[in-house]
């Protein structure tokens, strides 16, 4: 899959990946008006409005963009209905031609990882007959469990040919608590080195054709570490999360980047799906979200070529 990915990133010149993020303060009171007249206020309501909701925007940026990265909770958080809207979403966006990142944030040991990697990229045994359960491109991987909780999901991308991204050093602010941490047995270097050199060496066993199906989570909001982290995992790209809302400019990114202008894929979600509220974009309106959803994209995606042309 790291190979479809690179090269939807070259067709459509945009190495962006659109966070399907939905909230309901998000979601336009006319699909909720629509969604609980059919079926109340109710969860299967408020699924009902946010598969709406993903749906129209994906109609108006799957050209565009190359992937999209739906993060679990926000439908977990809405029982059932909500899965079955994840599901919805991750079937409709295959079925447009956008490569899907799974942000799951898995990180456990043993049977139960492999269950993960099983349920979310590979084929889960009914009897004689197996099946694929909600069948992401990718997805996102926590390492701080150690190479136990990593290991199924090699295996599985290894059958599959699919991918992971693994946490390294990610956008919140709190995240230097521990992730900063020096580590004394590794020459005092902050502990994000230390995985980012465990995630070369999964990577260095998982080649595509230029690039790994192993790659890194790094945020926006540290670019100076980016820069390093670039230099330890040649091979991975590296998904970057913090671009727009949590302060993230092209400017930060071009780090992120090898010299061949590939390397890494940054996410926006509430910037994009949201976009409609930003004094920006007001203009298209709650009924123009997912036009406004298109124009932020393509304002992300100059943003960041400029950035890059310009390094």
């Amino acid at each position: 899959m790291i190979n479809q990915l690179i090269s939807k990133i070259k067709k459509t010149g945009a190495p962006i990946v659109v966070g399907l993020d939905p909230m309901m303060k998000f979601v336009p009171e006319h699909i909720q008006r629509k969604a609980f007249a059919e079926y109340g206020e109710t969860l299967e309501g408020a699924a009902e409005a946010i598969w709406q909701y993903n749906k129209e925007i994906v109609e108006h940026i799957y050209d565009i963009v190359p992937a999209v990265k739906p993060q679990i909770a926000m439908y977990e958080q809405f029982g059932i209905p909500g899965l079955m809207a994840f599901k919805k979403t991750i079937d409709y966006c295959k079925e447009k031609g956008l490569m899907v990142i799974g942000d799951i944030k898995r990180g456990d040991i043993g049977s139960t990882s492999e269950a993960y990697a099983v349920g979310h990229l590979g084929k889960v045994h009914v009897g004689s007959k197996s099946f694929y359960g909600f069948d992401e491109d990718f997805a996102t991987v926590n390492p701080y469990l150690g190479s136990d909780g990593v290991k199924p999901f090699l295996k599985v991308c290894q059958e599959e040919k699919k991918g992971i991204f693994v946490l390294v050093k990610t956008s919140n602010p709190s995240s230097g608590e521990l992730q900063d941490r020096l580590i004394a047995d590794a020459g005092n270097r902050p502990l994000y080195e230390v995985v980012g050199e465990q995630v070369n060496e999964w990577a260095a066993g998982l080649m595509g054709e230029s690039y790994s199906y192993v790659g890194a989570v790094v945020g926006a909001t540290y670019p100076e570490m980016g820069k390093t982290l670039r230099k330890i995992m040649p091979k991975s790209y590296i998904l970057v999360p913090g671009y727009g809302a949590q302060g993230g400019k092209g400017k930060d990114l071009v780090h992120f980047f090898n010299e061949d202008g590939l390397g890494a894929v940054v996410n926006s979600s509430r910037g994009i799906i949201a976009a409609y509220q930003q004094e920006k974009y007001a203009s298209f309106g709650p009924e123009g979200f997912g036009e406004a959803a298109r124009a932020a994209a393509e304002d992300m995606r100059e943003d960041i070529r400029q950035a890059l042309e310009s390094r």
